[in-house]
């Protein structure tokens, strides 16, 4: 599958949740993921619940609850709405600075 395939990285899709927990497991170490999130089982469960589809934004809370549901978009899709909610409780996170190129002078 060409779609899946960046940095020498192709996964089969899982058949198992063990094999599904792997994959996770080696996305969180190659990228060193800081954030948690969950694995949905193999019926999709959650993704049938929950699907953000066509775009979606959902927050669940520390208690499991779902805390923000967005719009579906792309008319009703704020994710500025999201990122409100999150600052007001959690604090505002500056957006990471932007990366510069850098240019050596050719000495030709």
């Amino acid at each position: 599958m060409k779609s899946n395939v960046k940095e020498d990285v192709c996964y089969a899709q899982p058949k198992t949740l063990v094999q599904r927990v792997a994959i996770a497991n080696d996305f969180v170490q190659r990228l060193k993921y800081p954030i948690p999130f969950g694995i949905d089982d193999m019926s999709n469960a959650a993704n049938d619940a929950y699907s953000a589809w066509p775009e979606r934004i959902y927050i669940i809370d520390e208690s499991g609850r779902i805390a923000y549901v967005g719009g579906m978009g792309p008319f009703n899709y704020h994710p500025e709405e999201a990122r409100a909610w999150l600052a007001a409780k959690f604090g505002e996170v500056a957006p990471p600075a932007p990366v510069t190129p850098s240019y050596r002078q050719n000495d030709g």
